[in-house]
């Protein structure tokens, strides 16, 4: 059965088939706020109702006023978009929670009794998991013989050490409702339900571990040497499970509960970046972490998250090997800061190689949520907005020179007083969204011309008539045509704007400007994309400041409709060449610049 879960904005999608039981069931994972789990057999003829009801049989819970999701899509009544191994997530309507009483509290004798299966069982296709199920295997084998996961102690989240039979570290697993701030946080970071913001605001809560997995489905032949990562349902009467508010050993505990978790070969190894220095760190290696990080938008990318292998020494210089691991909050759902720990080695300012070059540019972003999209289909369209953009900035950056340092530093927030200043990737993006603006007032000006529409109002041309809301192009004061005119020339300032091949004569118009240039201010904030410094209207100020004023996400691009995200990529790739001249023009000379930055490590 063919299923496209979300609409293609772009580009080119594959066909992609939904894997599903030749009797026609389809297995889903059920998950309740609190965490707990069950696995369900969906026959052809089940609906979002018949699911809820069996739910309340097997968990012993209240399920009429509920919502059953996955991801972006509420699933009202029909299921035939859900595909086999989907992991699902049952929240209350209208929530009154404290963290003291979690709501959705299944009774887990009854959940016991009702999912039979093995005690790791992993979601999704097996097939892109190569090797996962031997090391399953292995692992029940030693939890057969007696021998148990350990609890790692160290981080903000719960996560566990499973061996094998002789006692090697075979995996490491972290449960989604263990995470910072999820209802069985064994640390006492505790508070939220699943699928509210998290630790970053632009990450959910119990969704790092689908991010832990997506960055390993898109380090394709293991370019970046990202550990094999899956998504499994795992039942063990190890895991943490806050009763009342209080964690630790209780009745609950004592159950043999299921709870959904990223999965992680354990990678043997010496000690990790921040223990080491970097100057033996391979080029290669330093160079493709960071091109991953890039696409990923990771925004804690530090030294603790990258493993140090030692493999030789070779007279005074050891050779090591990088391992990245923890990509739980790469793939954000707005523009965040990132942060990139190797923004400032001497490896990210050397030049990519050829074979980089090549693999970077077959990237294809569009391919590539596609495939998110049927192996996460939880994964929210706004990540996948983040990957494409990324990718997109990654390849044109590459394909003009920029070593990795020069990309990052462009993503990457300048930190000024108490403040940071958005980056220049995240200015870029404030004008590709207000060229739309431009759009829509053109395509309004049109309609009247060719509908020989008059408005028979008058009004004063002053700054109050312009927008004042991001989300609206015009309002609903009437103004004349001329003054829609006079309105479109303050926004765009010119009609060669996004052109980056027309020559423009400064001489001919106080609004035309040099070949490719444009300047975006917002206060202290400037951004000029070329050689020209002509000047910004008010007018443009306004909508570029009702954007970022308020929040720190500068820039979301889930509010854009399907026909505006297009629009909206065809403008943000116009605008990068002269982005990059500039940013050449205003480093010349200077190293890059000092900047704070922010990680988590859990």
């Amino acid at each position: 059965m063919a299923v496209s879960m979300l609409s293609v904005c772009v580009g080119h999608s594959k066909n992609w088939t939904m894997d599903v039981n030749p009797s026609g069931k389809r297995r889903v994972f059920v998950q309740t706020e609190t965490g707990s789990v069950l696995g369900l057999e969906l026959d052809r003829s089940d609906n979002a109702h018949t699911v809820k009801r069996r739910l309340q049989l097997a968990l012993n819970i209240p399920t009429l006023q509920t919502s059953l999701s996955c991801g972006d899509m509420i699933l009202k009544n029909d299921l035939s978009t859900v595909r086999n191994h989907s992991p699902l997530l049952l929240t209350r309507n209208c929530l009154h929670r404290s963290s003291s009483s979690p709501c959705l509290s299944p009774s887990p004798k009854d959940a016991k009794e009702t999912d039979t299966r093995g005690p790791i069982e992993v979601i999704g296709c097996a097939n892109h998991f190569p090797g996962t199920k031997q090391l399953v295997k292995e692992i029940v084998e030693a939890m057969m013989n007696g021998i148990d996961p350990v609890p790692i102690r160290s981080g903000l989240g719960g996560a566990y050490l499973f061996r094998g039979c002789n006692g090697e570290n075979i995996a490491i697993i972290k449960p989604t409702d263990e995470e910072p701030f999820a209802p069985n946080n064994p640390k006492g970071f505790v508070g939220k339900a699943l699928g509210q913001p998290g630790l970053k605001r632009s990450v959910r809560v119990g969704e790092t571990g689908f991010r832990e997995v997506a960055a390993y489905l898109l380090d394709y032949d293991g370019f970046a040497n990202v550990p094999l990562t899956a998504l499994v349902k795992v039942t063990h009467s190890i895991f943490n499970v806050n009763n009342d508010g209080v964690s630790g050993n209780n009745h609950l505990q004592m159950e043999q509960l299921s709870k959904i978790a990223s999965f992680q070969k354990f990678i043997p190894h010496d000690c990790d970046a921040s223990d080491h220095g970097t100057s033996s760190f391979p080029v290669a290696a330093v160079h493709r972490i960071g091109i991953l990080d890039i696409r990923i938008l990771n925004t804690d990318r530090h030294g603790g998250n990258l493993l140090v292998r030692k493999l030789s020494s070779v007279e005074r210089f050891e050779q090591v090997e990088l391992v990245p691991i923890d990509h739980g909050l790469c793939l954000p759902e707005t523009l965040e800061d990132p942060y990139f720990e190797w923004i400032h080695w001497p490896q990210a300012s050397i030049p990519f190689s050829d074979d980089e070059l090549q693999y970077i540019a077959k990237l294809d972003p569009f391919h590539d949520s596609d495939m998110l999209r049927l192996e996460l289909p939880m994964i929210h369209e706004a990540c996948l907005r983040i990957l494409i953009l990324c990718t997109t900035f990654l390849k044109a950056a590459a394909t003009f020179g920029l070593c990795l340092a020069e990309i990052g530093e462009m993503m990457s927030r300048d930190f000024q007083g108490r403040m940071d200043e958005p980056s220049e990737l995240e200015l870029i993006c404030i004008k590709a969204r207000s060229m739309l603006h431009v759009r829509e007032i053109e395509d309004f000006v049109v309609k009247a011309d060719d509908d020989e529409f008059q408005f028979d109002f008058e009004c004063d041309d002053h700054e109050q008539d312009l927008p004042k809301n991001s989300s609206r192009y015009l309002e609903d004061k009437p103004v004349t045509k001329n003054k829609h005119h006079s309105r479109i020339n303050d926004l765009n300032g010119t009609n060669s704007l996004c052109s980056l091949a027309e020559n423009g004569d400064k001489g001919q118009d106080e609004h035309v400007m040099a070949k490719g240039s444009f300047s975006c201010g917002v206060g202290n904030w400037g951004l000029n994309l070329g050689g020209g410094n002509p000047p910004h209207t008010s007018s443009e100020n306004m909508i570029l400041h009702d954007q970022i004023s308020g929040d720190s996400s500068y820039v979301t691009l889930a509010d854009m409709t399907e026909e505006e995200w297009p629009e909206f990529l065809i403008n943000f790739q116009k605008l990068l060449y002269p982005a990059f001249m500039n940013h050449k023009a205003q480093s010349m000379g200077q190293g890059l610049r000092q900047r704070l930055g922010t990680s988590c490590k859990f």
